[in-house]
């Protein structure tokens, strides 16, 4: 897997004293904050933030029973003995236990299968003092929340901008790209395939999320005219790629398809 070598928030800062404590009592308060404000809206905001809570609740509910049922007992009808069976065993049903894997379990097992082998297992941390430069902005130049993005970018054919006041990261168009140079490392060849999405930069999920591509970065490639088939003889859509250049550097895109 792509392993990322910078440090976080709190291993340069640090946590306050007190940090675990104060989080513990918020996640307490937050239901009666939750409940407090569920009775206060009306009309469509409080229909829409209903249905939101519902939907949490379920979950949550989906959780707490897949972690109660450990061990479930399930009727085997087609397990029937062979033989006579005593008079005081006609009324007991045949059981089966089967165990119910914990949510938990489900989760590693799903992050496990996410891994790939990767021709650069390890990159270079990049920190957002390098990807985001910091605009000024209002009458006086005061304000500084704004940010704009300095690496190469895949922005989906589907993304509407915000309006350029209240945009808070900003991805040029002349550092979007929608195609890129992937070799295909048993062919031996190079095709220049359209991108279908960045599925992982390792240096952090907000850099994924935004977008943004970095040497290391495993993006999804559409793969159509390739003619790759599996082995149902379906014709193989989209594949991942890992980009082993520095494409702000470069001016393009170079990767090599995972396979």
């Amino acid at each position: 897997a792509v392993v990322s070598t910078q440090s976080g928030h709190y291993g340069r800062d640090g946590k306050r004293f007190d940090h675990d404590e104060k989080l513990r009592k918020k996640n307490a308060r937050s239901s009666h904050k939750a409940s407090m404000k569920a009775k206060k809206l009306h009309g469509l905001k409080a229909k829409l933030y209903n249905k939101k809570r519902h939907a949490e609740k379920i979950q949550m509910k989906k959780a707490i029973k897949m972690h109660e049922e450990k061990q479930t007992k399930a009727k085997d009808a087609d397990n029937v003995q062979e033989g006579a069976v005593p008079a005081y065993l006609l009324d007991r049903e045949t059981q089966t236990r089967a165990k119910v894997l914990s949510n938990m379990v489900k989760q590693k097992r799903k992050e496990k299968a996410g891994k790939w082998t990767v021709p650069i297992p390890k990159v270079k941390a990049v920190g957002e003092d390098e990807v985001f430069k910091v605009l000024a902005t209002g009458k006086r130049r005061k304000k500084t929340w704004k940010r704009m993005v300095t690496k190469v970018t895949f922005v989906g054919e589907e993304f509407t901008r915000k309006p350029p006041k209240y945009e808070r990261f900003i991805r040029p168009m002349g550092l979007r790209f929608k195609k890129a140079h992937v070799t295909h490392p048993e062919l031996k060849a190079t095709f220049c395939l359209p991108m279908i999405g960045v599925k992982k930069n390792p240096n952090s999920p907000m850099y994924t999320q935004l977008g943004v591509i970095t040497k290391g970065t495993v993006i999804e490639v559409n793969v159509s005219e390739l003619g790759l088939v599996t082995t149902g003889g379906k014709v193989v859509w989209g594949k991942y790629a890992q980009v082993t250049n520095h494409p702000e550097n470069d001016g393009c895109i170079n990767a090599v398809l995972l396979v």
